[in-house]
């Protein structure tokens, strides 16, 4: 059954959460309720929709935004290429969700009952159908999971969807004591940097406020931190999931959530803050915000890792799991990565033969990662 939502505007548009969206999820690294609040705030051009309890929207997907640098640089140099852009943004059904980590997906349910209902909420009603973020042999997750994932996958396979390596999310064990021993199983050229950049600590204030504080009903602050966030997302390389203020509104002021809000000022402005979750015994890093140039010339995305992982191991929690993007610098500091994979159709039998065959151009996480296999001043391990 397809259940289309209202726009996020409008006042009809109040999803609660099933007894099964809270409790009967696997691959969940995140409370339900945000899951709630994407499908009632969906990001601007997104429409969000529940098919048999599992979330999915729709949306406008530029086809290059995941291609690796080489292919980019070859569309960027043909001439008009800002049509062929153009031509390559197609509208698209997703199955997940931009606030999950993993798809999450039904645990009484088989797979080709899972697959089954998507493709007819589907309906080819648009050129691609993506299956978002299937996690492969995760560490962070318990083994009935990984074994439910293994088997949705190659259901996928089996029903011809192509398979696409996703991105790489980060994390850190909580296995150490101390920031010290943290930073001794780092080289020693990234301890003395990382060293030099966190001796601005000493001139930032640190406030942590938890999700439903009082003070997160404040509209100033609420203005002010959507700001911050939506400074980190204009500069971002890749503009997707704008979310929304009635969104953010919605996380910050929700108690049952769990979520952890880390404020970062210098003097009395506010440069930056991060926004995190504990959920099953784990710190889940979702969302930052940060005002240029003072959060760059404070080193806070650094100052704000070292903090997570200091909060972290003062509540005895497993991980730090530090999201997608920027595997290079969360690698210099020490992460661990973690790959998933996005299961496509394409409802063109000739697109669908050729985009097979272009896949491992649209994996540029792995490439990465590929590239720096034996480089030793990465930290490159998977699924450990």
């Amino acid at each position: 059954m397809l259940i289309q939502l209202a726009p996020a505007t409008s006042a009809t548009a109040t999803v609660e959460p099933s007894a099964t969206m809270q409790s009967n999820y696997s691959n969940q690294l995140e409370p339900a309720g945000l899951l709630r609040h994407f499908l009632n705030h969906p990001p601007e051009g997104f429409h969000a929709f529940m098919s048999d309890e599992v979330p999915g929207f729709f949306a406008s997907f530029d086809l290059l935004s995941t291609a690796d640098a080489p292919l980019q640089n070859v569309v960027t140099r043909i001439p008009g290429s800002t049509l062929v852009r153009r031509l390559l943004r197609w509208r698209t059904c997703f199955f997940g969700s931009t606030v999950s980590e993993y798809i999450p997906l039904l645990g009484h349910a088989s797979a080709d009952t899972l697959i089954g209902s998507m493709l007819k909420a589907w309906n080819r009603r648009s050129m691609l159908m993506i299956v978002k973020d299937i996690p492969e042999q995760s560490p962070l997750l318990p083994s009935q999971d990984t074994a439910r994932a293994t088997d949705f996958l190659a259901a996928c396979k089996c029903l011809g969807f192509i398979i696409v390596e996703g991105q790489a999310l980060a994390y850190v064990p909580i296995d150490f004591a101390s920031e010290e021993e943290y930073l001794g199983r780092l080289s020693y050229v990234r301890r003395k940097n990382i060293r030099r950049k966190l001796r601005v600590r000493s001139r930032l204030r640190i406030e942590t406020l938890s999700t439903g504080d009082a003070r997160l009903s404040d509209p100033a602050l609420l203005d002010e931190l959507y700001a911050l966030y939506l400074e980190v997302y204009e500069q971002s390389e890749i503009h997707f999931d704008r979310l929304s203020a009635a969104f953010f509104r919605a996380v910050f002021q929700d108690s049952s959530l769990d979520g952890q809000l880390f404020l970062y000022y210098s003097n009395d402005d506010l440069i930056g803050y991060n926004l995190c979750f504990i959920y099953a015994n784990m710190l889940i890093d979702k969302y930052v915000g940060f005002r240029y140039p003072a959060a760059r010339e404070h080193n806070l995305y650094f100052v704000s890792w070292m903090e997570n992982l200091t909060f972290a191991r003062a509540r005895g929690l497993t991980n730090y799991v530090a999201g997608w993007t920027d595997p290079e610098i969360k690698s210099y500091l020490g992460a661990r990565f973690t790959f998933t994979r996005h299961a496509v159709f394409v409802r063109n039998r000739f697109l669908r033969f050729v985009l097979r065959r272009m896949s491992k151009y649209f994996e540029s996480d792995r490439t990465w990662f590929d590239g720096h296999a034996n480089d030793s001043s990465h930290e490159t391990t998977t699924g450990s």
